[in-house]
């Protein structure tokens, strides 16, 4: 006769566990860049966070090298620091080695180069150069997370990024705006439509705001200005 065991043991099922590697994080945040004539502008909030949590109200995305050219990061905020540290070092050995500073075209190159080195585990941000090309004027080279690069009159990327395209493609392109002469901007327009951007992306994305830097690189140097943008 077939007999049935229904006896089950106490133990409890032991289910599957997955265990996940995710280094990763976005801090939300915008930068933005408009080349002109003799000048190049690149411009990014200063807030900091992380999903609905602002970790920092003044932590900046874009920096100064030491060559004339800027460089602004956004994503991972710690990522952006340990690759502008990784920029730095190198221009700087670029220096005692040859006795001159690294052109702006040259450093674009380098950037790509680092940035593709680093593609099986690479630096979470998407970078912005700004300066002045060999002929003196204003170039912006955006990038992805892997190297590569395109040179550009204006870009923007971040959290924001879909938010200002459209307008840099009118304001600054003279997109479909019908029989106009297409020109860059001068600086101070171009300070006013940066501007008007972050103003306007801090109203409807709420991981642009607190403060907004701008750098103007011209052949006298690197300025910079903060302006208040929306804080809550």
């Amino acid at each position: 006769m077939l007999s049935l065991d229904f006896n089950h043991s106490s133990s409890p099922v032991a289910a599957p566990v997955e265990h996940r590697f995710d280094p990763y994080t976005d801090n939300g945040g915008t930068t933005l860049a408009i080349a002109g004539e003799d000048f190049c502008l690149v411009a990014g909030d200063t807030r900091m966070s992380q999903g609905y949590l602002i970790n920092a109200r003044y932590s900046p995305k874009v920096y100064a090298l030491s060559n004339n050219v800027v460089f602004a990061t956004g994503g991972m905020h710690a990522d952006g620091v340990a690759l502008n540290r990784a920029v730095q070092q190198r221009l700087e050995w670029y220096y005692h080695k040859h006795n001159k500073r690294m052109s702006a075209g040259a450093t674009a190159q380098m950037l790509s180069t680092m940035l593709y080195g680093k593609r099986f585990f690479p630096y979470y941000v998407w970078s912005t150069l700004g300066g002045l090309d060999e002929d003196g004027k204003g170039a912006v080279y955006s990038y992805d997370p892997v190297g590569n690069y395109e040179k550009q009159f204006w870009n923007c990327s971040g959290s924001a990024g879909h938010l200002m395209q459209p307008f840099l493609d009118s304001q600054v392109g003279q997109h479909h705006q019908g029989e106009v002469r297409k020109q860059l901007p001068d600086l101070t327009r171009a300070r006013k439509i940066a501007l008007d951007a972050f103003t306007g992306a801090a109203e409807r994305d709420i991981y642009t705001g607190d403060s907004v830097e701008i750098f103007v690189v011209t052949k006298e140097g690197v300025q910079v200005e903060r302006h208040q943008l929306k804080k809550d």
